[in-house]
C-alpha cells in the first residue's frame, strides 16, 4: 500500500492515508490512454459552428451570363460559380458536433493513470478538509500558499461535504478550479499543476475504483468457469 500524508489547510501533517498500489502505483500510468481521454475531452468542447455558404445561399442570379459557344470566352453557367469571386465554397465546413462516444472503462483507466502520475510526481496533496468558516478568497489564497501552491491547482471535494463557503471562497482564485470527485476528469488533473483532494473525496474515489476492479475480476472469473 502506498501512503500519502494528510495535511490541514495550515500545511501541517495531521495523519496518513493508505492508497492502493493497484490504483495509484507508478506502473499504472498509461500515456496512450491519457492522450485518448484528452483528445475526447477537447473534441467535446469544440462548438462546431463553422460554416461556408452553399450554392443556394450566395447572392446572385442563376441565369447563364452568355451563350455557351461563339464568344471566345470561357463557358460559365452562373455568377455564383465557386470559380468566381463571391461564389459558393465547394465541400466547405458545415455545422457539426465533434463529440463521440468514449468507453467508461477507458475513461476510468485514464483517470487512474492521471492520479498515479500526480502521485509519482509529488503533485497530489490530500487535506483533512477544504472547509473554511468564512467565505473569503483571501483565506483560501493563504491556505494554498501554505500548501506550496505556486502556480495552478485543482481542488476536489466530495459532494456531501461541499459547502457554500468553499464555493464562494475559491471561485475568484486565479488559476484555481473547484470540482466534485465524481466530476473530475483526467484532463483536469493534467491541466493543473497541483491536485488537492479532501480526505472524503479521495476515499470515495478510491472506493469507486475498487468496486470497478472487483467487478472486472468477478467477470473474468465467471468467463474462466
Amino acid at each position: 500500500m502506498a501512503n500519502v500524508d494528510v495535511l490541514n489547510l495550515n500545511g501541517e501533517k495531521v495523519g496518513v492515508l493508505e492508497l492502493s498500489d493497484a490504483l495509484y502505483g507508478p506502473d499504472q500510468v498509461n500515456e496512450a490512454l491519457l492522450w485518448e481521454a484528452v483528445k475526447h475531452y477537447r473534441a467535446s468542447l469544440r462548438q462546431g459552428t463553422h460554416k461556408t455558404k452553399s450554392r443556394t445561399e450566395v447572392s446572385g442570379s442563376g441565369k447563364k451570363l452568355w451563350k455557351q459557344k461563339g464568344t471566345g470566352r470561357a463557358r460559365i453557367g452562373s455568377v455564383r460559380s465557386p470559380l468566381w469571386r463571391h461564389g459558393y465554397t465547394v465541400h466547405g465546413p458545415q455545422p457539426r458536433s465533434y463529440d463521440y462516444a468514449f468507453p467508461r472503462k477507458k475513461l476510468l483507466g485514464a483517470l487512474r493513470s492521471a492520479l498515479a502520475s500526480k502521485l509519482a510526481d509529488g503533485k497530489l496533496t490530500v487535506v483533512d478538509s477544504l472547509e473554511i468558516k468564512e467565505a473569503k478568497t483571501k483565506l483560501y489564497r493563504t491556505a494554498l500558499d501554505k500548501l506550496s501552491v505556486t502556480r495552478t491547482a485543482l481542488l476536489v471535494e466530495n459532494g456531501k461535504t461541499l459547502t457554500q463557503a468553499l464555493v464562494l471562497g475559491a471561485r475568484n482564485l486565479d488559476g484555481v478550479e473547484l470540482v466534485l470527485n465524481n466530476e473530475v476528469h483526467p484532463y483536469d488533473l493534467l491541466r493543473y499543476e497541483r491536485a488537492i483532494f479532501s480526505t472524503a473525496a479521495i476515499e470515495q474515489l478510491t472506493e469507486m475504483f475498487e468496486k470497478n476492479v472487483s467487478k472486472r475480476k468477478l467477470a473474468a472469473q465467471t468467463e474462466a468457469v
